[in-house]
C-alpha cells in the first residue's frame, strides 16, 4: 500500500466506524418468527410479572378504602410493619460495612485464602434460606450447641430479633460485596497509592478517594439488599417461630392472614411490599440510567 492511500483510508475510518455491523443485527429470521418471538416474550412478561403484580393491588382494594385501612392499620399488621423495617435497618448497615470491607480486601490486596473468601461471599447463592435458618437453630436453639450457655444467661436469638437479624444479614450479605468487587477491581489501586505516597494516612485514602470512586456501586448494591431484606420469608420464618406481634415480619404476617382465609387483609399487606419493590425499582432504574455505563462497565469487568 502506498502512503498517499494511506490519508485517505484513515479519513474513512470515522464513516465507516459509524455504519452499523450487519452481524450486530438479528438475520436470517423472517418478520413472522421475529413477530412470535416477541409476543411470546411480552405474554410471559404480560403473564408471570405484570398481571400478579396488578392482581396485588386489585385485591387489595377490592374491599374499598376503609377495608384497605384497617388491614395495614391493626396492631399485628403494624407490629409486622415495624419490625420489617427494623430487621431491614439493622442488617442492611451490617452488610454495608462488612461487604466494604470485604471488597477493599479483595480489590486491593493479594493474599492467601483470596479465593476461599469470595466462595464465601457467594456461598448465600447456593445455600437454599431455609437451610440457612435451619443451621441457626442448630446452633442457637433449646436444643442446639450454645442453647444450653444463651438459655442459662437469658440470651434469646432464635424466636427473637437477633435470630431474624441474622437470618436476613446472612440471605443478603453477598449484594453489596458483589457490586463492589468488580468496581474497585476496574479502578485499581493507582490514586490510594498516589495518596499513600503523599503522606496521607489509609483512613483518609478510603474516605477520600476509594468510597467516593464506588459510592454508585455501593448505592446500587444498598437498594438490592434491602429488597431482599424486606422481602426475606425462608431464612425468618424458620428461625422467628411466627409469633403474632412479636417475630412475624411482614411476608410472614401475609402468608398468616392467607391461610386464615382473610385474603383482602392478606393483599393488603403485600401491597405494602410490593410498593415497596416498585420504589427499589424505580430507584434502581433511575440509577442504571443516569450512571448506567460506569455500572455495566464495573458489573461486565
Amino acid at each position: 500500500m502506498s502512503d498517499a492511500t494511506l490519508p485517505q483510508r484513515e479519513a474513512d475510518l470515522p464513516a465507516l466506524a459509524t455504519k452499523p455491523r450487519a452481524d450486530s443485527r438479528v438475520s436470517g429470521e423472517s418478520p413472522a418468527v421475529q413477530l412470535l418471538l416477541i409476543a411470546i416474550s411480552l405474554a410471559f412478561l404480560l403473564l408471570f410479572l405484570l398481571l400478579p403484580l396488578v392482581t396485588v393491588f386489585v385485591e387489595a382494594g377490592a374491599r374499598g378504602w376503609a377495608a384497605y385501612r384497617e388491614a395495614i392499620t391493626e396492631p399485628d399488621a403494624l407490629a409486622a410493619i415495624r419490625l420489617t423495617l427494623l430487621v431491614a435497618a439493622i442488617a442492611v448497615p451490617l452488610n454495608v460495612v462488612v461487604g466494604i470491607a470485604a471488597a477493599w480486601a479483595i480489590a486491593k490486596f493479594e493474599f492467601r485464602g483470596k479465593s476461599l473468601l469470595i466462595s464465601l461471599i457467594d456461598l448465600p447463592f447456593s445455600v437454599s434460606p431455609v437451610i440457612s435458618g435451619l443451621v441457626y437453630v442448630l446452633l442457637f436453639g433449646a436444643q442446639g450447641y450454645f442453647g444450653p450457655f444463651l438459655k442459662a444467661n437469658g440470651i434469646e436469638i432464635i424466636f427473637a430479633l437477633p435470630g431474624l437479624v441474622l437470618a436476613t444479614v446472612f440471605v443478603t450479605f453477598p449484594f453489596v460485596a458483589r457490586e463492589l468487587i468488580p468496581h474497585m477491581q476496574v479502578l485499581g489501586s493507582t490514586d490510594e497509592e498516589a495518596a499513600l505516597t503523599l503522606g496521607a494516612s489509609p483512613w483518609r485514602v478510603f474516605f477520600s478517594i476509594t468510597l467516593p470512586n464506588v459510592k454508585w456501586s455501593l448505592f446500587y448494591g444498598v437498594l438490592l439488599c434491602n429488597a431482599r431484606a424486606m422481602g426475606e420469608f425462608g431464612a425468618v420464618a424458620v428461625v422467628s417461630g411466627k409469633i403474632r406481634g412479636l417475630t412475624n415480619t411482614m411476608p410472614l404476617h401475609i402468608e398468616i392472614l392467607y391461610n386464615e382465609y382473610m385474603s383482602a387483609a392478606a393483599f393488603a399487606v403485600a401491597s405494602l411490599l410490593a410498593g415497596l419493590a416498585l420504589v427499589t425499582l424505580a430507584l434502581k432504574t433511575l440509577l442504571e440510567w443516569r450512571y448506567g455505563d460506569a455500572i455495566a462497565a464495573a458489573r461486565h469487568h
